[in-house]
């Protein structure tokens, strides 16, 4: 199954896009999709306090995706 290999972030660091192991660059909001539908594994959905979406790695360690590497 298809997971995430690679992150891009924005200038105030925020996700905006992933590199998943086939090779495709994903917008945040299509991970969320896709790992809702039960495409990319290793991903999980968790609600903010604000009520909205949020995609987290499995990786109790890595939660956030912070020692992925940039896609660019």
């Amino acid at each position: 199954m298809e997971h995430i290999i690679k992150v891009q972030r924005n200038y105030q660091g925020d996700i905006i896009s992933f590199e998943t192991s086939e090779g495709r660059i994903i917008s945040y909001l299509k991970a969320l999709m896709e790992t809702e539908n039960g495409k990319i594994e290793g991903t999980n959905i968790e609600w903010n306090h604000d009520g909205h979406a949020c995609l987290y790695n499995n990786d109790e360690n890595d939660k956030y995706f912070s020692n992925f590497p940039p896609i660019f």
